[in-house]
C-alpha cells in the first residue's frame, strides 16, 4: 500500500500525463478543424503540446518530478533514485493517465470515447526516428539532473520535444505511454494500434543510448549514477 506522499506523486504522474496527452490530441483535432493544410495542423499541435508541457513540469515538478513517461521513470530505477514499487505505480498512472487524456479529448470534440487509430506509422525510418527523439530526451533529462539545472526543466523539455516534431520521422513521440495514449483516438495524432510495439521498442532503445550518453558527459569521475532522472531536480 503506497503511502500518502507516494499516492500524491502517483496522482500526479497520472493527472500530468493525461492533460499532456488531452492537449496533443485535442490541439491535433483542433488544428485539422481549424485548416486543412496538414503543416498548419502539426504546427497548432507542437505548439500547444509545448506550451502544455512546460506548464506541467513546472507545475507537478515539485510533486512527482514530472516524469509523465515510463521510459524517463525506468532511468530513474536504474540510477535507484525510485524504488521499483513507486515506479511501478509512477507508470501505471502514466499509462491509465494518457488512455484518459485521449478520452477527455475525443469527447470534448464530440467523438467516441474510445476509437482506434487507421494512422499506422512504422518502418525503419520513423523507428530511428523515435530513437533519436527519446535518445535526445533522456540525454537533457540526465543533463539537467547532473549539472543541477533542473528549474530549466519546464524550458529545455519542450524546445526539445517542439524542435523534434519537425525534424524527426516520427514527429518525435518519444513516450510509451502517450503511445498508447493515442492508439485510443482515430484523429490527427492518432497511431495505429499495430504500430504501437514498433514505436515503444524504439523508444525504449533510445532511453537507453541518451541515459547511456549522459552519463558519458556529465556524471563526475567515480560517479556510478546521474543524481536525478526527472527534469525538476530542485524539489
Amino acid at each position: 500500500m503506497p503511502s500518502q506522499d507516494d499516492g500524491r506523486r502517483i496522482f500526479s504522474e497520472l493527472l500530468g500525463t493525461a492533460l499532456l496527452v488531452a492537449t496533443v490530441v485535442g490541439s491535433g483535432i483542433m488544428g485539422t478543424a481549424l485548416s486543412k493544410d496538414a503543416a498548419i495542423a502539426l504546427v497548432a499541435n507542437a505548439g500547444a503540446t509545448v506550451a502544455a508541457l512546460g506548464a506541467l513540469i513546472w507545475l507537478l515538478g515539485p510533486v512527482s518530478g514530472a516524469h509523465f513517461n515510463p521510459v524517463v521513470t525506468a532511468v530513474a530505477v536504474a540510477r535507484r533514485e525510485l524504488g521499483v514499487q513507486l515506479a511501478t505505480g509512477y507508470m501505471t498512472a502514466q499509462v491509465v493517465g494518457a488512455i484518459t487524456g485521449a478520452t477527455v479529448a475525443n469527447l470534448m470534440f464530440g467523438l467516441g470515447p474510445w476509437t482506434a487509430s487507421t494512422h499506422v506509422r512504422g518502418g525503419p525510418g520513423e523507428w530511428l526516428g523515435e530513437v533519436v527523439a527519446t535518445a535526445g530526451l533522456l540525454l537533457i533529462v540526465g543533463a539537467l539532473g547532473l549539472t543541477k539545472r533542473g528549474a530549466h526543466g519546464p524550458i529545455v523539455v519542450p524546445a526539445w520535444i517542439g524542435a523534434a516534431y519537425f525534424f524527426t520521422s516520427s514527429t518525435s513521440f518519444a513516450n510509451p505511454a502517450v503511445t498508447i495514449g493515442r492508439a485510443a483516438t482515430d484523429t490527427f495524432a492518432g497511431i495505429a494500434p499495430e504500430s504501437v510495439a514498433g514505436f515503444v521498442i524504439a523508444q525504449v532503445v533510445g532511453a537507453a543510448i541518451g541515459a547511456v550518453i549522459a552519463n558519458l558527459l556529465f556524471a563526475p569521475p567515480g560517479t556510478p549514477s546521474v543524481r536525478s532522472a526527472s527534469p525538476s531536480l530542485d524539489r
